[in-house]
């Protein structure tokens, strides 16, 4: 679907170009969770346009629960239309669709290079009605993703986690490292989804201390782009939802969070840095150097690319309780950055890259 974009497609060959090493990825197999989510779908797009224009052979387990969602969203790889300015390929479109809950044991009994783990809901509206439900695919999917990397003999997993497991600062303002650790109260529910990932960190370690598995984490900030899908309803999803239906921008707080948000594009240039290149047990924060804005700034930004205003409406009772209790968001990512990587999307960039994107393809995006 996206992968008919010109600008999507752009978006992907920045991907790859600012991945060092790409290259080593040719002739690999993974197996990637999450597969319909704004993470693991567009770097699924980046293995699958890398296999049709620089023929990398690159073969992926696509694990969704919805054959239909994995469908609507890959069929554009059987159709001979993105073909049309250069020869098919004869295994350019290397994809399988595991049909399962990432929560049971695997049903996948074929060898893989590589396990990324990037299944699970991370926007408010979950943490709100399915806290449980939240929390079982970094508990149960991670482990059983570390069963299989130990019985098949993987080359590495990746844990996608989250800059959520920082928890609260509550002394200062200082960007977040790797080995900083903040408030979190565990009896909130709200806690559900960086308690769950603290814990999914530590079962990674574990399996690395007994096990001897490699694995290396990624936390991602703020992650915004085209490719989310109707239920995601964090802020930025919103602001661009509003957009695209011809509304303001609705800000439901004063908008004074500060947040680092990175563009689709580049969380996925680092996150696959991080897999190439990244230590075994360690973690790296994954987050645009330059772009650590509050909420506000984000709404207004989008608003003013989208010709729309911003208004302010006081939050529901449920609005309220969904809302986090963590102020500043900022990770440092010099960590990454010495890996080799760089954000190249500064935030006008990434928001009009977001609306001109979803424009194109709307009335698909609405079957997703």
């Amino acid at each position: 679907m996206f992968i008919k974009n010109e600008i999507y497609r752009n978006d992907l060959d920045q991907a790859i170009e600012a991945t060092p090493g790409f290259i080593q990825l040719y002739g690999k197999s993974f197996l990637i969770t999450g597969a319909t989510g704004l993470l693991a779908s567009f770097i699924i797009d980046m293995f699958m346009y890398a296999n049709i224009k620089y023929h990398a052979d690159i073969t992926v387990y696509a694990l969704g629960r919805s054959k239909q969602r994995l469908d609507t969203r890959y069929a554009s790889y059987k159709s001979q239309e993105i073909y049309k300015n250069q020869k098919p390929y004869k295994n350019s479109s290397r994809i399988t669709y595991v049909i399962q809950d990432v929560c049971d044991p695997l049903k996948l009994t074929q060898r893989v290079d590589y396990v990324l783990h990037a299944a699970g809901d991370g926007y408010p509206a979950a943490f709100h009605s399915h806290p449980v439900d939240t929390m079982t695919p970094a508990l149960f999917g991670t482990y059983h993703l570390l069963e299989y990397a130990k019985k098949y003999e993987a080359v590495r997993m990746l844990y996608i986690s989250s800059g959520e497991v920082y928890g609260q600062n509550t002394e200062n303002q200082k960007a977040f490292d790797e080995s900083d650790s903040g408030y979190l109260d565990i009896l909130n529910p709200r806690a559900c989804y960086p308690s769950a990932k603290r814990a999914a960190e530590t079962l990674c370690a574990s399996f690395r201390q007994q096990y001897g598995i490699d694995c290396v984490i990624a936390r991602p900030g703020h992650v915004y782009g085209p490719n989310t899908f109707g239920g995601d309803n964090r802020a930025s999803t919103q602001f661009i939802n509003d957009i695209l239906q011809g509304k303001n921008i609705v800000l439901k707080s004063d908008g004074n969070q500060i947040r680092s948000y990175t563009y689709v594009a580049d969380n996925a240039s680092g996150l696959l840095t991080v897999l190439l290149h990244g230590k075994t047990n360690e973690a790296y924060n994954i987050a645009h150097q330059d772009v650590r804005v509050k909420i506000s700034e984000f709404a207004k930004t989008a608003a003013e690319i989208g010709d729309r205003t911003c208004v302010f409406e006081h939050p529901d009772e449920t609005e309220l309780a969904q809302r986090t209790p963590i102020h500043f968001a900022v990770l440092n990512s010099e960590k990454l950055q010495k890996l080799g990587w760089k954000g190249k999307y500064c935030l006008k960039d990434g928001i009009g890259h977001t609306l001109k994107i979803r424009k194109a393809v709307q009335k698909d995006y609405e079957n997703i």
